[in-house]
């Protein structure tokens, strides 16, 4: 195996996507499209990868920080023009050079594998990545001599009407020899339709020179896609979700509907997990075996123990233990860390709070900045009332303790270990270990009270 170098292109500011964000950087299943061609690219083994930045430069670079060397074109004047940028760090290397579009997240790195071997197996100085498309309108077509042997690439612009019947299109990913390719590049002109400098007129001039040009055929079409505008980016999206599903199904998870089912690129889920429809797993969510998530549930950046049900309630950046149950209508904010065998019901809000094992808030309550110990009860409409205008402030409930219903606790305070708080009680101070702790005001009857208003009325 040679060296193998990677140019990938993503200067292009995207005018057609209509957006402030910068086009590579716009999200398919949860991840900057150049983020999934990086990754992509980085399973062939590259020594060197290169990122051709432009329009937005700095944020693709922060994107890809660590991942990546960055060159800058200043002014997009083609593909050519692009690659020639990386000239400077690659011109005297011998070896492979990949060159890929950074909005094309759909090219499998199986594919770029296979690619990348059978150009270097077969000695080739240039093989273009190709597909069939049923309409190939707008894609570079692929003109083959009588052999089968790639002629060269015509731009859709530049087609004559017999060329553009051609079905056979160019991806717009290559594998060079890498000498060839920089002493190609500085043979191309711009005298075309756009005026611009075509990566693929790289292909005529090596193969005037008496070398090999062949091609890469891949039988999905799908992974030739380039995301252009947002329609395009919905098509990829629901590509990528498909084999993410897919592949989740494989591994022994029970997806009900996967049309209406989302799940992030880089999601784990255990085996014998079910997904009910309308739900939408995030970030780097990972999921244990034997859980129920769904429906219509949101997950976000969190672990799911095992045996764990959340149904119709959102999860954000929190750890939840195992055989919890959570839901219906339950929101977990961001920081909280429920333990094992924990309740938490119908409109309960958590948020950077603790939850011990075995602890229960079944229905109605706000639980934030709190440490709540094992085995307590939470009852309906109990607030941890934590925020004074300014401050945030902890309260604490130890093991075993009981919050009856329609509770206050002003923060800071501390409910102690078996302590008792009676229904409807406004708790300002500490409650002692075991204690009964009554804040309500005395009841008051007033006899016969209905008859003398009404009297007076």
């Amino acid at each position: 195996m040679s060296n193998r170098y990677v140019i990938v292109l993503a200067a292009g500011q995207g005018t057609r996507m209509k957006s402030k964000l910068y086009k590579v950087l716009h999200p398919v299943c949860g991840k900057p499209m150049v983020q999934h061609v990086i990754e992509n690219v980085q399973g062939i083994e590259v020594k060197k990868l290169i990122t051709v930045v432009g329009h937005g430069a700095e944020k693709v670079q922060e994107v890809l920080a660590g991942k990546s060397q960055f060159v800058l074109q200043e002014e997009q004047l083609g593909t050519a023009h692009a690659v020639m940028q990386a000239k400077q760090l690659l011109k005297d290397q011998d070896g492979t050079t990949l060159v890929i579009c950074g909005d094309t997240p759909l090219i499998k790195k199986e594919t770029l594998e296979a690619m990348v071997d059978q150009h270097e197996m077969n000695g080739s100085h240039v093989t273009v990545l190709t597909a069939k498309a049923d309409d190939p309108t707008g894609y570079g077509r692929i003109i083959r001599n009588e052999k089968g042997h790639v002629e060269r690439i015509v731009e859709h612009k530049d087609a004559t009407e017999e060329e553009k019947k051609v079905t056979e299109i160019n991806a717009g990913t290559y594998c060079f020899d890498n000498r060839s390719l920089f002493s190609a590049l500085d043979k191309v002109t711009n005298d075309n339709a756009q005026g611009e400098y075509y990566l693929p007129d790289v292909l005529e001039i090596i193969k005037k020179e008496g070398k090999t040009v062949s091609a890469y055929m891949t039988d999905d079409f799908s992974e030739t896609l380039g995301v252009n505008d947002r329609v395009a980016l919905s098509r990829a999206e629901k590509v990528m979700r498909k084999r993410i599903n897919e592949s989740h199904m494989k591994n022994g998870v029970t997806i009900i509907d996967p049309d209406q089912t989302y799940i992030d690129a880089d999601v784990e889920i255990g085996s014998d997990t079910v997904i009910y429809p309308g739900t939408m797993i995030k970030g780097r969510t990972m999921i244990q075996s034997d859980c129920v998530i769904g429906p219509n549930t949101e997950i976000i950046d969190s672990s799911i123990g095992e045996m764990t049900t959340v149904r119709q309630s959102v999860v954000t950046e929190s750890n939840i233990g195992r055989n919890v149950q959570i839901g219906p209508y339950a929101h977990i904010r961001p920081s909280s860390d429920i333990d094992d065998e924990v309740r938490i019901g119908n409109f309960v809000e958590i948020k950077k709070s603790t939850f011990g094992k075995g602890s229960k808030a079944s229905h109605l309550s706000y639980i934030g900045d709190a440490d709540v110990g094992q085995h307590v009860n939470i009852g309906c409409g109990t607030i941890t009332v934590n925020y004074d205008g300014t401050n945030k402030h902890k309260t604490i409930i130890e093991d075993d303790a009981f919050v009856g219903c329609n509770s206050n606790l002003i923060a800071p305070v501390t409910i102690g270990k078996d302590a008792y708080v009676a229904a409807g009680s406004t708790i300002t101070h500490n409650v002692p270990g075991q204690a009964l702790s009554i804040a309500r005001a005395r009841q008051v009857n007033k006899e016969n009270y209905s008859s003398k208003f009404k009297k007076k009325k």
